[in-house]
């Protein structure tokens, strides 16, 4: 089973330089129609336009350098969303 990062989750993709900060789960590309875990914006600088977002699959991910914040919200939502595939 798949162990979802949190929104507010910062990652390092590998081959890349640059922190992204995870703010959506389970997107699909409008353009391709494919399936990814994550959607994320450049940080610091947060979602400043379309053209700077980043769909990508865990798989992806080289380092995870925050985790974002969990509560029983957040535990509840995976269990019913996101695990629920």
């Amino acid at each position: 089973m798949k162990k979802y990062l949190p929104i507010g989750s910062v990652v390092l993709l590998k081959g890349g330089t640059k922190k992204i900060m995870i703010y959506g789960r389970k997107q699909l590309s409008v353009d391709t129609g494919k399936a990814y875990d994550y959607v994320a914006c450049f940080y610091p600088e947060g979602n400043v336009s379309e053209q700077y977002t980043f769909m990508f699959n865990q798989d992806d991910i080289e380092t995870v350098v925050f985790t974002g914040y969990e509560d029983q919200d957040e535990k509840t939502f995976v269990k019913n969303v996101l695990e629920g595939e």
